[in-house]
């Protein structure tokens, strides 16, 4: 059987650690596979549908991308599998408990901090929920970003601590972050206890994607998928490996969580129809 590529972002060093034990364990069930490793995520798509890698480790950032990218070309490409934790997320907009915003009529010329320029729950999609309740950014409000880990799609958490620091410190009127990293602020401290409410929140969507590329055949992917789908938590072999990367189990791929954020990047210009970066401040 021909190797299997992958590429992987380096966001963070358990990257190697993850994708190490996964490749020892696939090839010991007789799946030749290896993985590369990516700087940022809009190489990645474009050596995806270009065929230099196989399959990718895909924010929903880049699926996006990529399957402009493919549909401009000719080629095609499909999701394989999503973590358990990649379906149905919600980011949500905190505002102080004790401040003066109510609703989002209160956002009225206020400032509002997200996280990095290419974040899609810490920025695209909180900006486009404001802006399908007729509240636009730079026109109604002042975006005030974040912009840590530029190229990383938001996997690098930095800017969405910065922002609700930014809330804390009564910098902004509010903070765009996901739920469950709101959660998490309160329990580290980041933000006080009882401190913020949630002034909003997105309809839910769905996050990362490993998406299989022109270059592998049916009965590969249909290989890959079975052997990824069968991983078990149980299994002390994987355990630790799947705890790493946030899920209890390996799900079916979709394509059908993805309209808010194909809509915030149809309305920021973030890329063109074709899948050219055409977003005027990113630079990755």
């Amino acid at each position: 059987m021909t190797e299997i590529v992958l590429g992987a972002v380096a966001y963070d060093p358990k990257v190697v650690t993850i994708w190490s034990g996964f490749r020892s364990w696939l090839r010991a069930r007789g799946v030749p596979f290896d993985f590369v490793l990516y700087a940022h995520y809009e190489r990645q798509a474009e050596d995806l549908v270009g065929g230099r890698i196989d399959v990718a480790w895909h924010s929903p950032l880049a699926w996006l991308r990529t399957r402009r990218l493919a549909a401009a070309t000719g080629r095609e490409v499909r999701p394989l599998v999503m973590r358990d934790t990649d379906r149905d997320l919600a980011s949500v907009i905190a505002v102080r408990a004790d401040g003066p915003v109510r609703t989002v009529t209160d956002l009225k010329g206020e400032a509002v901090a997200v996280g990095a320029v290419d974040s899609p729950q810490a920025t695209l999609l909180p900006l486009q929920h404001l802006r399908d309740q007729g509240f636009v950014a730079g026109v109604d409000f002042e975006v005030r970003r974040h912009d840590t880990g530029v190229g990383l799609h938001g996997d690098h958490i930095g800017g969405e601590r910065d922002a609700a620091r930014a809330l804390v410190a009564g910098e902004v009127a509010a903070a765009c972050m996901t739920d469950a990293n709101h959660l998490l602020f309160c329990q580290e401290g980041t933000l006080p206890a009882g401190g913020t409410r949630l002034l909003t929140r997105t309809e839910p969507y769905d996050h990362c994607v490993l998406a299989a590329g022109p270059s592998l055949d049916q009965e590969r992917a249909d290989g890959l998928t079975r052997l990824l789908l069968s991983m078990s938590y149980a299994d002390p072999a994987v355990r630790h490996l799947l705890e790493l990367e946030g899920l209890t189990r390996w799900v079916p791929g979709r394509d059908t969580g993805f309209r808010q954020l194909n809509a915030a990047v149809d309305a920021t210009g973030f890329y063109d129809a074709r899948g050219q970066v055409t977003a005027a401040e990113y630079r990755p």
